[in-house]
């Protein structure tokens, strides 16, 4: 009895440690899970400029210029599309592995359309119309956050574009004349110009959007005509009025806080476009009398050294794009708004020209096409 008494004791004893080592090996042997790597970027491939062309002409192009190959297609958009782009194409932004196109097109007729493009190959994906039965919307801009694309239109209207689906999802009417925009802090600010096409607009205002609801919260009030806006890495943004030259006050740059949604301070400067990619900014200055480009202090708002040190001269300076990836900036020379050429000068850290090509009629925004590790 107690020979059997020990003998089913061993049994057990074996068996369960069995049983352990089953599961520990269960466990040892259950698959991992993949993690996705995030593509990282390794240089700058080549450059696309937009070109808006000149009004009435339908001459909108987007450029590309090869780095490596030091090639330029002047009308690279329409190459690779077999149309071409359109009448005022007014803004080109980048967002995830697509580039956001906004054509404009003018006053009385239909050619109001947002162009989403892949970056890769310049291929028209998608193109969503901005035009009523009779006349176009006039977008002008695209700002994004959380896979929605923003656009704002002269009609008075922003519209939300879901990057996915590439379809409008929601729009919500402000005031006529609306013109750049930019996000901090999860909320979207729209300037609302005093374009002379529309007289019942907001003349000095910034509209305050709650992008998580998508309703207004308020109007800021800074100075007449509002056209440029930009979100420093502080959480201020930036704003650009062109004043318009009826009543008696000057061009300035305003500066809005994001926390309180107020406007903080107002510098005397007569500017034409503002840039800002963390902590890097850049105004283009005086561009009718004694054009420059000036860096921008975010913190302080004074204006500092000019960014080009190599005594090249911009003929007309119609645009400033900084390359997040080194810094390096592409400015645009209208060429004196000639109609079919431009010039595009890419601008080291060291304020020398590391490389130029010829565009397509007053060009202003580049977007870039990376290469990737």
């Amino acid at each position: 009895m107690r020979n059997l008494y020990k003998n089913n004791s061993l049994i057990i004893l074996v068996t369960a440690v069995l049983l352990v080592s089953s599961c520990k090996k269960e466990s040892v042997e259950e698959p991992e899970i993949p993690v996705a790597k995030v593509p990282v970027i390794s240089g700058t491939k080549g450059v696309y400029m937009l070109c808006e062309g000149l009004m009435g002409n339908g001459n909108s192009a987007i450029s590309y210029h090869d780095i490596a190959a030091n090639t330029t297609v002047a009308d690279y958009y329409k190459q690779v599309n077999g149309v071409s782009l359109g009448e005022t194409a007014n803004d080109l932004e980048q967002y995830g592995s697509k580039m956001y196109c906004v054509v404009a097109g003018i006053q009385g007729s239909k050619q109001s359309f947002l162009d989403i493009i892949d970056t890769k190959t310049c291929k028209s994906l998608k193109r969503i119309s901005f035009n009523s039965a009779t006349d176009g919307y006039i977008p002008r801009f695209v700002a994004f956050y959380k896979d929605k694309a923003y656009v704002s239109r002269y009609d008075g209207k922003v519209s939300r574009i879901d990057t996915a689906s590439m379809a409008i999802d929601g729009e919500i009417m402000l005031s006529e004349g609306l013109e750049q925009l930019a996000v901090a802090n999860g909320k979207l600010y729209v300037c609302n110009s005093s374009h002379p096409y529309y007289q019942n607009g907001a003349k000095n205002k910034v509209s305050v959007i709650d992008l998580a609801t998508f309703t207004k919260t308020k109007d800021i009030t800074v100075n007449n005509n509002p056209v440029r806006i930009q979100t420093a890495d502080n959480g201020d943004l930036f704003v650009v009025c062109w004043n318009d030259y009826i009543i008696n006050n000057n061009p300035s740059l305003d500066r809005i806080n994001s926390t309180s949604d107020t406007k903080t301070a107002s510098y005397n400067y007569d500017l034409g476009a503002i840039v800002i990619s963390g902590s890097t900014a850049y105004v283009s200055k005086d561009v009718y009398s004694n054009p420059d480009i000036k860096a921008l202090n975010t913190t302080s708002g004074a204006l500092g050294a000019s960014l080009i040190t190599s005594g090249q001269v911009i003929n007309t300076i119609y645009g400033i794009t900084i390359n997040p990836f080194n810094k390096e900036v592409i400015v645009a020379d209208a060429n004196n708004y000639n109609n079919s050429q431009g010039f595009a000068y890419c601008i080291g850290t060291d304020g020398k020209v590391k490389f130029s090509f010829e565009t397509a009629g007053l060009p202003q925004h580049a977007v870039f096409n990376y290469n990737y590790k």
